[in-house]
């Protein structure tokens, strides 16, 4: 059987934060299985136990308290890729910003005024004159869903492309052309670009990855953009770099008192993944996610549990969230061998202290079925056991 998001009992609200700014409760006789979320902060909701999954349509989840939600057996999502192009399509057009003085001379010719327009506008317009992309380098930190589509971006517009990524994925790098070159230590970009761009996830070890030493190694006419995270570039350091000279101008996302009325700084309001295509994107791929977790067990997407899938070709599965300590299958498979139970097909994987284990098996009755949870749920270390059983 299929089931769709109302069946599930999913709270959303298309284009919209779920829940208010002050703390909320979810209500329990409600008992949703899945929240579905955009921005809204969660650190302070009680989302109850009986929440399964939350999803964000987005990629950021700084929102959710992800260690509560692990130890609460709870799966969270995120949805990358889905407002990639977004922010590839603002990241060019931020290039050409930064490249041709388009706004201000848009703000000069409103204010002419008498019947001399033409006349006027064809002397005024030696200032502001500016720079092609063509031939030029752009150094492109991250290739992940945003970077590479950046990389192909620019090098159609005739820039050579460098890119720089230690941790990319084997998906990404087959989608990226041979004719993009990756450097191998990041001083190598940083020497050899002129502009550079970041598209990596904010960590402890990423962040300030761009500091003092880094903006030194760059060009003196380089132009830095971060439309990634706040934290990765250090603000500090670029406001010193961009007095002295040693950058031309940074372009971000993201806003502080540090970088705010700097002249040589173009601010906008996190608008990266803001267009009503990258939001629809978020929701749809947020609810598939939701749906394919509630009806199969198996997760993709997930920022807090391994990655986890198998074909779904038995009458009855078991799912398991456990915490990652040895002998936990043993233990498993022991209750059902005293049961007599055959296993059909298992998988268990784990990602730091949270592990999750599917197997699947033969139909067995109802009796059984609440006999063998309550067997499991005596391991200590299970958090939550679900059965499912095949449409």
């Amino acid at each position: 059987m299929k089931y769709d998001i109302k069946t599930y009992n999913v709270i959303a609200q298309e284009g919209l934060d779920v829940f208010p700014k002050e703390k909320y409760t979810v209500n329990q006789s409600d008992k949703p299985q899945a929240l579905l979320i955009r921005s809204q902060d969660m650190h302070k909701t009680n989302f109850g136990t009986s929440v399964l999954a939350i999803a964000r349509a987005g990629v950021g989840v700084n929102n959710i308290p992800l260690l509560e939600a692990s130890s609460n057996g709870t799966v969270v999502f995120n949805t990358p890729g889905s407002n990639a192009n977004a922010v590839k399509e603002l990241i060019i057009a931020m290039l050409i910003l930064a490249t041709r003085p388009v706004v201000a001379s848009a703000a000069w010719a409103k204010k002419i005024v008498g019947a001399d327009v033409s006349t006027q506008t064809e002397k005024g317009k030696n200032h502001f004159a500016g720079t092609e992309l063509l031939g030029k380098t752009i150094g492109i930190i991250g290739l992940g869903s945003v970077g590479s589509r950046v990389a192909r971006a620019a090098a159609d517009l005739g820039m050579h492309v460098i890119g720089y990524d230690p941790y990319i994925s084997v998906e990404h790098a087959w989608k990226l052309s041979n004719d993009i070159p990756r450097a191998e230590k990041l001083s190598e970009l940083l020497q050899k670009s002129d502009y550079i761009t970041i598209h990596i996830p904010y960590t402890e070890e990423n962040k300030n990855l761009i500091n003092t030493e880094e903006l030194k190694q760059m060009k003196k006419n380089a132009v830095l953009l971060n439309y990634s995270r706040w934290g990765i570039v250090n603000e500090s350091a670029v406001v010193a770099a961009l007095a002295n000279g040693e950058l031309r101008r940074y372009l971000t996302d993201f806003s502080s008192n540090k970088i705010i009325n700097n002249e040589k700084i173009v601010i906008t309001p996190h608008i990266g993944g803001t267009t009503l295509e990258a939001e629809v994107n978020g929701a749809r791929m947020a609810a598939q996610t939701l749906c394919k977790y509630l009806e199969t067990g198996n997760i993709i997407n997930s920022v807090n549990f391994p990655a986890v899938e198998m074909p779904f070709d038995a009458p009855l599965r078991l799912t398991l969230i456990h915490q990652n300590v040895p002998n936990m299958v043993g233990r498993i498979t022991t209750i059902l061998a005293n049961d007599s139970l055959n296993i059909d097909n298992m998988i268990n994987r784990s990602r730091d202290k949270i592990a999750y284990t599917m197997i699947d098996m033969s139909e067995i009755s109802d009796e059984q079925l609440v006999k063998l949870k309550k067997e499991l749920l005596t391991i200590p270390e299970v958090i939550r056991v679900r059965t499912l059983k095949k449409a």
